[in-house]
């Protein structure tokens, strides 16, 4: 789908199922960004507060395209700020700060993601807002959390550091080697993004039944922790490390077809029976290397794998996975973006939105929402908002602005000059 655009519109009779819920996001980066704009998907109005001129560090990312003003935007802030809106105010100046307090009752929500005890020491914390706003949810997304004091809390994170602490490298380091380091798709980011948005729905929720807000907290490391359970789940239990890891106690592994790669992942004794007759090898069932799981992945390399990619020699990975899946057997092709991008799924489920950018015709892809409700209509998501945009227009509309008190707020440093919003 596209930006703007609106999709299966005969599902939506009922509007947004978050229409008038109202964010205000001290946020940047990955994690709370992410999350909100999956908040604004669900039709949450979201209020960006950047610092003046400079905005959120994710606009520095690389790599970087140039908006229709020839501003360098980063990948990280383009992926993540769909349906937003911009307000450029300066949090390190007193004017800022007020002029935040002064926005807080206006929202439902305030969200934030910067370092443990950041926003306490600027007086933006829970506890001084939640005075000026009672039913405030105020949502904090951290490497550490705020809420008990961790050993870590002064420590910087990002996702790497979070999937390292939450044991997710671990169980498949090699033997003298280092654990594989993995960047692509920062899970660590995006696992803490969807217990935010737990949290905050959860909140909304409570705030709805009470009256009362409250302070939701979610940490990195334990949102890895949670997305790791198997790795002290199965240590409790006296299995080793390795144990966690696919394709120790099971046949995980992926396989080589004319076009890249297809995964199998057989588990159970009647899975490895389909899968055996199905690839032509059903002499296997009686062979006794083959008798234990541990024997699947013991011989993967030296058995398994041979014959499998023989079996596969002439079959697209799709092919592959058609043929094994038919049978009952879980299959699926590895794939690239192009494959993604083309994918008849993909295109059916909206899961990736076209953003068009002026410096090519192609469009760049952000990732849909997956949250799919029988109730509501795909679309349509406004485009990324310019740097301080939309700042005279929320404070118009919110605290009633005159030109002369936007001016005051200008001298005072709280807000950018007139020429720099955008």
């Amino acid at each position: 789908m596209r930006v703007g655009e609106v999709r299966h519109p005969e599902r939506g009779t009922s509007g947004k199922p978050l229409e008038g819920v109202r964010i205000l996001a001290a946020e940047q980066m990955q994690a709370l960004p992410y999350a909100t704009q999956l908040l604004a998907h669900l039709g949450a109005e979201v209020v960006k507060i950047e610092t003046p001129g400079r905005g959120d560090t994710g606009r520095f990312s690389n790599p970087a395209l140039e908006d229709e003003r020839g501003r360098a935007v980063g990948a990280t802030f383009l992926r993540n700020n769909l349906s937003k809106k911009s307000v450029e105010i300066d949090l390190k100046s007193d004017a800022g700060r007020e002029l935040f307090r002064r926005l807080v009752p206006r929202f439902d929500v305030v969200a934030e993601n910067f370092r443990a005890g950041s926003m306490e020491a600027l007086g933006l914390g829970y506890e001084a807002l939640s005075r000026l706003h009672p039913s405030l949810v105020y949502v904090s997304l951290s490497g550490f959390g705020n809420l008990e004091r961790s050993p870590y809390a002064s420590w910087p994170a990002y996702a790497p550091v979070a999937e390292a602490m939450g044991g997710l490298y671990e169980p498949n380091r090699k033997e003298g080697q280092p654990p594989p380091v993995v960047v692509a798709g920062a899970l660590g980011d995006n696992a803490a993004a969807l217990f935010s948005v737990i949290g905050t729905l959860s909140a909304l929720r409570h705030r709805d039944r009470t009256g009362e807000g409250q302070h939701v907290d979610v940490a990195m490391y334990d949102s890895m922790i949670a997305m790791t359970d198997m790795v002290p789940f199965l240590w409790s239990m006296g299995a080793p490390a390795q144990m966690a890891a696919a394709g120790t106690t099971a046949l995980v592994a992926a396989f080589a077809a004319t076009n890249g790669h297809f995964v199998v992942a057989v588990f159970r004794e009647h899975m490895f029976e389909k899968f055996c007759k199905t690839i032509g090898h059903p002499e296997w069932l009686g062979d006794p290397r083959f008798a234990e799981r541990t024997g699947w992945a013991a011989h993967t390399e030296s058995v398994i794998r041979p014959a499998v990619e023989a079996w596969a020699r002439d079959k697209t990975k799709l092919e592959a996975c058609q043929l094994l899946c038919e049978q009952g057997i879980v299959a699926g092709p590895s794939n690239t973006a192009e494959d993604i991008h083309a994918d008849p799924h993909v295109v059916a489920r909206d899961m990736l939105i076209e953003v068009p950018r002026p410096d090519a015709e192609r469009p760049y892809l952000v990732v849909g929402n997956p949250v799919k409700m029988s109730r509501l209509a795909e679309g349509p998501v406004g485009t990324f908002p310019r740097l301080g945009e939309h700042t005279e227009e929320v404070l118009r509309r919110e605290l009633s602005m005159s030109d002369d008190e936007l001016n005051e707020l200008r001298t005072a440093g709280a807000i950018p000059p007139l020429q720099e919003a955008g």
